[in-house]
């Protein structure tokens, strides 16, 4: 997946890889991207299976969150059966054990297209696994079935 040029870029066209764009377990940005895969596909297993057995879902920020993975799965299996998709909108931003993404969910509400512009970050432990994570979107106008 191609990013935008940053500063620091080389200018020869050539991509820097950032530390978002290398694969492996302990990685975040890859954890991201298996995250949105995973419920895009409607898998609601796998997004709970990266998660720890203890983490937390707060979606959006301010909500009760949902603790421990099973909590976790029946949250996003309901979040999965309103057909949304999910579609990042710009670099995963990862700083330490945290990361930050924009992304844009889109689905049918009433009949009618809604797209919700979200950012959500993560926490993650040693292994890779998300400890946390927090939606930030704008919920006015949004039913309340996605508060």
């Amino acid at each position: 997946m191609m990013r935008e040029p940053m500063m620091g870029d080389s200018m020869m066209g050539e991509e820097t890889p950032t530390r978002a764009d290398v694969a492996g377990p302990e990685n975040p940005g890859a954890v991201v991207r298996r995250y949105i895969a995973a419920f895009n596909a409607g898998d609601a297993d796998a997004v709970a299976a990266l998660f720890t057995d203890k983490a937390s879902v707060e979606d959006p920020i301010g909500s009760p969150a949902h603790v421990g993975r099973e909590a976790i799965r029946h949250f996003y299996a309901a979040a999965i059966a309103t057909g949304a998709q999910l579609e990042l909108q710009g670099a995963i931003r990862v700083a330490g054990s945290h990361a930050a993404f924009p992304f844009v969910a889109r689905l049918t509400v009433d009949g009618a297209p809604m797209e919700l512009e979200v950012i959500d970050t993560m926490r993650f432990d040693e292994d890779g696994r998300i400890q946390e994570m927090r939606a930030y979107f704008d919920t006015v106008g949004v039913p309340d079935f996605l508060t």
